[in-house]
């Protein structure tokens, strides 16, 4: 059985996709932008700024999916440009301190001109 994953403290979908599906006792989470949820606006500043918005932005999908950082398994980085790379790994290492699997890759571009998303799988508790 699958179950969506919804919250209103994340930003919502804005395609044809849920914010998360439990599947088998793993949260698939969709690749979080740094969308502030309450304006839907685009975090306004660099990449530690921009990092830190997706990061709040997955911790509320892994709250309403009932889990949190510590049981996350995997995660999936795309960043508009590679030497953004050690700063976004400073922000990064505050959240993920269970140090996840990862996959960190440089993409040509990202919904909306983002600077970083961030999709994870983790455990359901």
């Amino acid at each position: 059985m699958l179950t969506k994953v919804s919250t209103t403290k994340a930003p919502a979908a804005i395609g044809p996709y849920s914010q998360g599906i439990i599947a088998n006792g793993f949260l698939f989470a969709s690749g979080q932008i740094p969308i502030i949820p309450e304006s839907g606006d685009i975090a306004k500043g660099d990449i530690s700024v921009q990092a830190k918005q997706v990061m709040e932005n997955v911790g509320e999908i892994l709250k309403e999916a009932g889990t949190d950082f510590e049981n996350v398994v995997k995660t999936t980085c795309f960043l508009a440009k590679m030497e953004d790379f050690a700063a976004f790994n400073s922000v990064y290492e505050q959240y993920f301190i269970g140090k996840p699997a990862r996959s960190c890759v440089a993409v040509k571009e990202l919904p909306k001109g983002v600077l970083c998303e961030v999709e994870v799988i983790a455990v359901v508790k």
